[in-house]
């Protein structure tokens, strides 16, 4: 089988090294995104699915906007691949560019689709407190994730799990999932099914603001937050003007704690496991944090550096 593979982030790396060690599968090309600045310096950083395709003399295209690159398009036409193979690539594809391989374009999507579709199903699905989500192969098409699906495969959400530990599990199923995907299109041993557009929600891009943490909320709320959002955005919050990321927290078992509007935020103490803080509706641990300009530590070791006083609170 003859693929070219689009992706760009490390979560697409996995299904990359998959099929470039399969000795029936020939990567004749790669295609991701622009390197692009990133972190403090804003140095110009390469995707690492280029990194992972380069390693391997891959042939390594990135273009800005794929769907009217038409040098591109025609390379890929004399290519005459079976199969375009996609993981979060971060483009939408043309009809003209879809209509090019011979099984067409098998993209793999973090969620049970038609649920989330759209840019992070994997955050979206632990910040509203899911128990279960999963991986979808589909057909691409020209919409949004809205493609005839093929396979699908369900993943527990336990109460503690973060969105980092979930997408490593989803890379380490995915590429499995894709090539099955493929070789059965070929022989026919799988028929795309349509999605039900009716059942169809959306996992909206998230963004700094979403980190911001609302102490009235409940516990149980702030813990996935803060599961979900990490790494990105982060859920932040402040305390005597100094910018805090919150790391970890866990939900306390019996969570008794009395409270009043005036409480919210409100640090209580260390305990065995972190410091408590007052939320909408009892307490939440948190167990790590990050103040700015910092490194990750225990929150313990930061409230005893911090002198915290009684009164003090998050904001």
């Amino acid at each position: 089988m003859k693929i070219v593979y689009l992706g760009t982030p490390e979560i697409a790396v996995p299904s990359l090294e998959y099929f470039i060690k399969r000795d029936d599968v020939e990567v004749l090309a790669v295609i991701t995104q622009p390197d692009r600045p990133a972190g403090r310096g804003h140095k110009v950083i390469p995707p690492p699915v280029k990194i992972m395709a380069e390693t391997n003399a891959i042939p390594v295209f990135q273009p800005r906007l794929i769907r009217k690159d038409e040098e591109l398009i025609n390379r890929l036409r004399q290519l005459k691949p079976d199969a375009f193979i996609m993981v979060a690539f971060g483009q939408i594809l043309s009809k003209e560019l879809l209509d090019i391989p011979r099984l067409g374009t098998i993209n793999l999507h973090s969620s049970l689709l038609p649920k989330y579709r759209g840019a992070n199903p994997i955050q979206w699905a632990i910040i509203n407190g899911d128990k279960v989500t999963g991986i979808t192969t589909m057909m691409s098409d020209v919409g949004v994730d809205t493609g005839p699906m093929l396979l699908k495969k369900e993943i527990e959400i336990p109460e503690n799990m973060d969105a980092c530990e979930l997408s490593d599990i989803m890379a380490h199923i995915g590429p499995q999932m894709l090539y099955e995907s493929m070789i059965r299109l070929d022989n026919g041993t799988v028929t795309p099914i349509p999605q039900n557009d009716a059942e169809a929600t959306y996992a909206s891009k998230l963004n700094k603001e979403d980190g911001k943490i609302n102490w009235d909320e409940s516990a149980e709320i702030i813990h996935n937050k803060v599961r979900g959002m990490k790494p990105w955005p982060a859920t932040t919050t402040n305390f005597k003007e100094c910018m805090i990321k919150i790391i970890e927290t866990e939900l306390e078992k019996d969570n008794k704690e009395k409270v009043n509007t005036e409480n919210f935020g409100l640090i209580v103490g260390i305990i065995d496991s972190g410091i408590k803080v007052i939320t909408g509706d009892g307490a939440i641990i948190i167990k790590k944090l990050q103040p700015a300009g910092k490194k990750v530590i225990d929150a313990s070791c930061w409230y005893n550096g911090a002198r915290v006083q009684k009164g003090d609170r998050f904001s």
